[in-house]
């Protein structure tokens, strides 16, 4: 009878440390899973983009080396979710995406100042006060930055609404959160910030006012009617589109719409690198992890988990075990 339960006892000694084990792989895979795709990808893919150099040529290369170069990342169209369409695992996957992706680029990068183009929330437009400082404090978390690096945010359409929803107060309190400057020195350049959903030429008080500025910066920057023709800049940088888009306007005057930053408007997102000095300016584009990338691997991992429980239950040949079989029998052959 002892006999009999020392038997027991050793195979459910057995059978516990065969499901243990069991466990401690499953737990494994995971972690490494998480730990891959949610910190470790975007390492590795962003680590992969580099400052874009600023050409100069035989001529002036003596000048240039003078020349400060001043690094600026530009990304647009964050568009956090709010309480009405935004769903709480729509929220969390997207939003701890751009947050991983900020912080990354932050840390391997090293950018001075960092420009917003607009769009920053889904529903500023229509947003209650209480639910704006929510979205606020998101944003706060998801993009903090060292003291030492410069952030710069342009209001869109979905902060402030469209051109004939948009009113005073929702500009305000954009304004009361983000910083109002529209005229941004540094290292010799000047980066002038626009709010465009005013720029739609009616005679509208809030065009007129915006207008009334744009006047103002040309003087302040001794420029010489259109908003190209007071300013005269060198690039146009813009949002909204969600695509990477270049076109020439007239004096040819390239403008670069920069893509979205989100897993929520595109597969692929990206933001902009530009290395600029006071005379020139190189740009790049930084891609950052793909979601369908992110996902596949996430299928792949449970597939995985499935193969080795089904072989731990007895259910399935091991691969392992498999592969030897085979082996021997090619080798008899």
């Amino acid at each position: 009878m002892a006999t009999i339960r020392f038997g027991f006892g050793r195979l459910n000694f057995y059978l516990l440390k065969r499901r243990s084990f069991l466990l401690l792989k499953l737990i494994a895979v995971v972690f490494a899973v998480l730990l891959f795709c949610e910190f470790l990808i975007y390492y590795l893919v962003i680590f992969q983009c580099n400052w874009p150099k600023v050409k100069t040529s035989a001529y002036d290369s003596e000048q240039e080396t003078h020349e400060t170069v001043l690094k600026a990342m530009f990304l647009a169209d964050t568009h956090l979710l709010g309480e009405v369409r935004g769903h709480w695992l729509d929220k969390l996957r997207r939003e701890w995406q751009m947050e991983r992706a900020f912080q990354t680029a932050l840390w391997l990068l090293q950018p001075e100042v960092v420009f917003i183009l607009g769009d920053i929330f889904d529903e500023g437009k229509w947003s209650s006060s209480q639910a704006w400082a929510d979205d606020v404090v998101r944003f706060q978390k998801m993009f903090r930055h060292p003291p030492h690096v410069q952030l710069k945010v342009v209001a869109g359409n979905h902060d402030i609404g469209f051109h004939y929803q948009m009113d005073t107060y929702r500009i305000k309190r954009f304004e009361k959160v983000f910083n109002p400057e529209r005229l941004f020195s540094w290292k010799g350049i000047n980066f002038v910030m626009v709010n465009s959903v005013a720029l739609e030429g009616d005679g509208c008080n809030i065009c007129s006012e915006a207008e009334a500025e744009l006047m103002e910066i040309s003087h302040k920057l001794n420029c010489s009617r259109e908003l190209l023709w007071w300013l005269q800049p060198r690039l146009v940088l813009s949002g909204h589109t969600h695509s990477a888009c270049e076109m020439l306007h007239g004096a040819g005057i390239p403008e670069l719409s920069v893509p979205s930053f989100s897993w929520r408007n595109r597969n692929n997102p990206s933001f902009i690198m530009g290395s600029m000095t006071p005379t020139k300016y190189a740009l790049a584009k930084c891609y950052l992890p793909q979601e369908d990338t992110v996902l596949i691997t996430y299928c792949g991992a449970a597939g995985f988990l499935v193969v080795i429980m089904l072989v731990d239950l007895g259910l399935l040949a091991s691969p392992f075990l498999l592969g030897c079989k085979l082996l021997r029998k090619f080798k008899t052959v």
